[in-house]
């Protein structure tokens, strides 16, 4: 590949110092996918260990919520009277510059079921505690799938950056400074063999008036 950089020494120690500079960047990128892969399978244990989780936790809220339907007749009415959860927030932290979501929830203080306890009966407080289960169950498989999918988004891209460090620009700069180093070398090459024949015509000159004052 031939260099479109002038074959100078200033050129020369720029390009070294750029190569030095791509390969600091790609142990970076190497490190950071590195972390970002462990951070990833440690949470996908998690997501598949919360899936299995949430699948019993859901087929034991419909069994009885279908329970307390038989005994209670339909509850709609008293579903309505479940007030919209609002104790949810969404915040991040960063894992090597990868934002990935934290759910923070706060239950009320006051923990009393939020239905008149004259028109139920415990059916229906089992299938609102088992519920209560749901969504919290819920809420942590929210933030740790969307973490895993954040965290392959962020690996994808960096093992991206990180082959193009590896495949093209370091050995870009690596055949870059051979052939800046080869031409300054066949430089010093010419410009030793052109002092070597200087230095031979001046010996010669000098022998030649030496010879010329003897002869006189």
């Amino acid at each position: 590949m031939a260099s479109n950089v002038a074959a100078t020494k200033g050129n020369l120690i720029a390009m070294k110092k750029s190569l030095a500079l791509a390969k600091n960047g790609y142990d970076l990128m190497d490190r950071k996918r590195n972390i970002l892969i462990k951070e990833m399978m440690e949470l996908v244990d998690k997501v598949k260990m919360l899936r299995g989780e949430i699948q019993e936790a859901y087929d034991n809220g419909y069994y009885l919520l279908q329970r307390a339907n038989i005994y209670s007749g339909v509850i709609e009415r008293i579903a309505e009277q479940v007030p919209v959860e609002t104790g949810i927030q969404l915040t991040y932290r960063s894992v090597m510059g990868v934002e990935v979501p934290q759910v923070i929830y706060e239950p009320k203080k006051d923990m009393t079921v939020p239905y008149g306890l004259d028109e139920t009966n415990s059916h229906i407080d089992e299938a609102y505690l088992q519920f209560q289960k749901v969504k919290q169950i819920t809420m942590v498989l929210a933030e740790v799938d969307n973490s895993v999918y954040r965290l392959a988004n962020s690996i994808s891209k960096t093992q991206k950056r990180a082959n193009a460090l590896k495949n093209i620009v370091i050995p870009r700069y690596q055949s870059e400074i051979r052939e800046i180093s080869d031409s300054l070398d066949e430089k010093e090459r010419e410009e030793f063999s052109r002092m070597k024949v200087i230095k031979a015509n001046k010996a010669k000159e000098e022998q030649r008036k030496e010879e010329a004052q003897a002869n006189v």
